[in-house]
């Protein structure tokens, strides 16, 4: 497999002298696969109070994990992983049996674009970290993975917190516009819905960050909301077709690229 590192110094200049640098690539070897676990666990269970089911205390590790690649940005000056997704590729969803999402949605619909399609998820990004460089990076990465394996169709669960009850996850799949809704051959339904239609309270919806992000490069949103009792999250599954991948983003996540062996 081919991949690439991506660097952003972010102390360049003075005013961002005490800023750090990060550095994408994949996981090598089982000890960095183990460092994003602690940070998917830092961040899902200590932070968001997520109960996950696991082999190792303070790490975030499930059935998919071993068959999974794993993005990492890693601060270079204090060397620690600070930002992590995994990718299930198409021969990995087979080997595994299932993509994650189907425990959440029936994607028959999506049948037919399993052999190159690819899952991320777990996304997470250290509290001390989360700038806009190492989410930049973070989709680099992915961009390259899909762009140098030849994929076409990116899926994967996007969360929104269910503190509130559900209220601004409700609001905000009320009010996606039709522009951001995959067409009806692509529509997947979730196993457990959200009751999103009582639960609406009409207040304009803060959407998080990575949902903004997925719908800036031109995903859709592919149907209504499934309840995740264990995260305790409304979880939303997004297709990206490489296709429809907004080429001036496309352009600002490949540039700085520099491949190495991976």
């Amino acid at each position: 497999m081919h991949a690439k590192t991506l660097t952003v110094d972010e102390s360049a200049s003075p005013a961002h002298a005490r800023r750090p640098s990060y550095r994408v690539a994949l996981a090598r070897g089982e000890e960095e696969i183990l460092e994003a676990q602690r940070l998917r666990y830092k961040v899902f269970v200590e932070e968001l109070g997520a109960h996950v089911h696991t082999r190792l205390p303070n790490h975030d590790i499930d059935h998919y994990d071993r068959y999974c690649e794993h993005l990492i940005v890693r601060d270079t000056d204090s060397d620690r992983i600070v930002g992590t997704y995994r990718i299930l590729s198409p021969s990995a969803a087979r080997r595994v049996g299932n993509y994650y999402s189907e425990n959440e949605f029936h994607i028959n619909r999506l049948h037919h674009l399993r052999s190159r399609m690819v899952e991320v998820g777990r996304s997470c990004i250290h509290p001390d970290h989360r700038s806009g460089a190492v989410i930049t990076l973070l989709w680099a990465g992915l961009a390259d993975y899909m762009v140098s394996n030849n994929y076409e169709h990116l899926i994967g669960c996007a969360s929104i917190g269910m503190a509130d009850g559900g209220h601004n996850a409700a609001n905000l799949f009320q009010q996606i516009g039709p522009e951001h809704l995959a067409p009806a051959e692509y529509r997947v339904f979730p196993q457990h819905g959200l009751p999103f239609e009582r639960l609406a309270t009409g207040q304009p919806a803060l959407v998080p960050p990575l949902i903004k992000g997925y719908l800036r490069v031109g995903a859709w949103i592919c149907g209504e909301p499934a309840w995740d009792p264990d995260f305790n999250t409304a979880d939303l599954l997004l297709l990206l077709p490489m296709s429809r991948m907004n080429h001036r983003y496309m352009k600002h996540f490949m540039k700085h690229a520099e491949p190495v062996a991976a």
